[in-house]
């Protein structure tokens, strides 16, 4: 009997060992890089508005009353959209890189449009931050993100 129990013992404590020890593979594997978490949250969006399909490319330049000009080229996924334009998302501090965070919404239409992505422009100017604490922007769609640096 005491065999048994002795026997019984060394055979749990190899297979806690066992299971503490990451197999080869892992190890082996590079570490990826975890995504970087936003600091902002997004603002409520009116009945009906919604993200815009894509965005192709954005800019950001300074204007001459202090502000920021913003321009997107994007696309939504029909035609009938209306009311493009962007929705700053709200932070509690100022974010460590400079970098701010807009929604690129349009009003979806009531009626289903033309099939397809449909191209659009979007042009506003954003007098919030007169400070220069604006490094650049991030434009946010359904699908994809662009940043634009101040100036660049």
């Amino acid at each position: 009997m005491r065999k048994l129990i002795l026997a019984a013992g060394v055979l749990a404590g190899l297979s806690v060992a066992a299971c503490s020890e990451k197999p080869a593979a892992d190890a082996a594997a590079p570490a990826a890089e975890a995504p970087k978490k936003s600091l902002a949250r997004q603002a409520p969006m009116y009945a009906g508005q919604e993200q815009v399909l894509s965005i192709q490319s954005g800019s950001v330049k300074t204007a001459s009353g202090g502000g920021l000009d913003l321009e997107a080229k994007a696309s939504t996924d029909g035609g009938g959209w209306t009311q493009v334009g962007f929705l700053p998302r709200v932070y509690a501090a100022t974010p460590p890189d400079g970098i701010y965070e807009v929604d690129v919404v349009a009003q979806k239409p009531a009626t289903a449009g033309a099939a397809g992505p449909t191209p659009v422009d979007v042009k506003s100017a954003w007098d919030r931050y007169k400070d220069g604490r604006v490094k650049g922007v991030k434009f946010i769609s359904k699908t994809n993100e662009v940043v634009a640096m101040v100036g660049g």
